[in-house]
C-alpha cells in the first residue's frame, strides 16, 4: 500500500498512475481506478471526463464515491488500484451525513486485509490556515486523521510538491 499526498495540481494523481501502470504491466494486468468523485454541476463532469480520457482504455474504473471499503475488498490479490481520491470520499461522506469515523474504520481495515497493490491519492489540507468555519474544520481534522492511520499501515508514503515527489517513508 503506497499514501500519496499533496496539495491540488501537485502531480500526486499522475504519479500514482504512472507507479501503478508500470507494477501492472509487470504483472500483466489491466490498471484500476477506483474513483470516489461525483459529478455535483457541469464542471466537475467535464473534470471527471478529462480524466478519464487521460488515463485511456487500459484503466478499468470503479466509481465508489461512498462504499470505498466494499470496493478495496473486492479486488483480487493480482490487482493494481489506484484509489482516487480520500479526500473527495470523505467529502461525500459529509455531504451524505454519513458518519466518517466507523467508514474510515472499514475503509483501514479493508485496505489492511488486501493483498491487491494499492495507491491511495489524497489531498494534504492541513498545511494552510485554520479554516473558519465548523465543517471545514471537521474535515480538516478526518483529513489528517485517515491520512495518519493509513500512513502508519502503508508501506510507502509520497508527498508531491509541483510534480515532484517527496517519499516520505
Amino acid at each position: 500500500m503506497v499514501l500519496v499526498l499533496g496539495g491540488a495540481r501537485s502531480g500526486k494523481t499522475r504519479w500514482a498512475q504512472e507507479a501503478a501502470m508500470a507494477q501492472a504491466a509487470k504483472a500483466g494486468r489491466a490498471p484500476l481506478m477506483i474513483a470516489t468523485a461525483t459529478a455535483l454541476d457541469e464542471e466537475m463532469a467535464e473534470r471527471i471526463a478529462r480524466h478519464q480520457a487521460d488515463r485511456g482504455a487500459d484503466w478499468r474504473t470503479v466509481e465508489a464515491p461512498l462504499e470505498l471499503a466494499a470496493a478495496v475488498r473486492s479486488l483480487e490479490a493480482q490487482d493494481v488500484a489506484v484509489v482516487d481520491c480520500l479526500t473527495l470520499w470523505l467529502s461525500n461522506l459529509m455531504l451524505a451525513d454519513k458518519p466518517v469515523e466507523p467508514a474510515a474504520g472499514e475503509l483501514l481495515a479493508a485496505c489492511s486485509a488486501s493483498a491487491a497493490s494499492l495507491f491511495l491519492v489524497s489531498n494534504e489540507v492541513g498545511l494552510g490556515i485554520v479554516p473558519d468555519n465548523p465543517l471545514a474544520r471537521r474535515f480538516r481534522d478526518a483529513a489528517g486523521r485517515l491520512h495518519q492511520q493509513i500512513a502508519a499501515q502503508a508501506q510507502q508514503v509520497v508527498f508531491l510538491a509541483a510534480g515532484l515527489p517527496l517519499t516520505l517513508k
